[in-house]
């Protein structure tokens, strides 16, 4: 499995990219290419272009939850593949892969919406929607954890502001939103898993558990993604470190929403590694 970096919090040193507050990643496994997550805005396409990759022949998009850093990029990709269409430009219609929570609309204090910029409906005329709470297959090796099992007690417990629930006829109708969209996906390498996460809202913890669960493989090689903590000496932090630290993993890749001194406290339970656009990682 191969995958690049097109947008983070960072770029990497002496690399000419744009960075944002988001998350996209480009993940390439057995000839299957996948976009998870589209950051905010079109940066992840000038990356991409920058990095002489193209975007118009994706085989899934994969969105790790709803949120606007991870969803508002699709405007952008929408309008590639329209421009794409008009001037008879080749390109595959991709299947997106995403829990059914993860195109609701959502609020947080007086901003009138954080969620994802379209609907299912309105995304249903351009992709082919695969929305599951459970597990996706994408390739033998790469699989979408669907919904997450919060069972530890630590982590994946506060809300961040309202969601209005999919399916619900009552628009004015909302629940505190604990992000029940927010997942990963988990490959399986020949020494163990690797695992990619957007935000971790459900719990980094939570996440490897299921993901354990679910392949049948206790190892875990590498974790790449935000972890969403802020740092401080919290019972999150505490057992988020604890748990970390007993996994055993070469590499820990902690980006996007994971404060800086939420890196610091985790470079003392595993092998902390720089994130930044332009970073390529690579897996047997």
């Amino acid at each position: 499995m191969k995958l690049t970096v097109l947008v983070d919090n960072n770029t990497l040193t002496d690399r000419y990219f744009y960075a944002e507050p988001g998350v996209s990643y480009l993940i390439e496994d057995a000839g299957v290419r996948v976009l998870f997550d589209v950051g905010y805005s079109d940066v992840f396409l000038s990356n991409a272009t920058r990095m002489g990759l193209g975007l118009r022949d994706l085989d899934y998009i994969v969105l790790s939850h709803g949120h606007l850093d991870h969803t508002w990029g699709l405007t952008a990709l929408l309008r590639l593949y329209l421009e794409s269409t008009i001037e008879g430009i080749p390109f595959k219609r991709p299947v997106l892969v995403a829990h059914p929570e993860a195109l609701t609309t959502r609020y947080l204090g007086g901003l009138p919406e954080i969620g994802s910029p379209f609907s299912a409906d309105k995304l249903a005329r351009h992709f082919d929607l695969h929305l599951s709470e459970g597990p996706v297959r994408l390739t033998e090796r790469l699989l979408f954890l669907g919904g997450i099992d919060r069972r530890n007690s630590f982590e994946g417990r506060n809300p961040i502001g309202q969601l209005a629930p999919a399916g619900e006829e009552d628009e004015d109708y909302v629940v505190d939103d604990h992000v029940p969209d927010d997942t990963g996906l988990a490959y399986t390498s020949p020494d163990g898993l690797v695992l990619v996460v957007g935000c971790a809202h459900a719990g980094i913890c939570n996440i490897v558990d299921q993901a354990k669960r679910l392949t049948g493989e206790d190892r875990v090689v590498d974790i790449i993604g935000g972890l969403h903590l802020q740092g401080g000496n919290c019972e999150q932090m505490g057992g988020t470190l604890e748990y970390i630290g007993g996994l055993g993993l070469r590499a820990l890749h902690a980006c996007h929403c994971t404060s800086l001194d939420a890196k610091v406290a985790l470079a003392g339970a595993a092998r902390l590694e720089e994130v930044g656009v332009g970073l390529v990682l690579e897996y047997e």
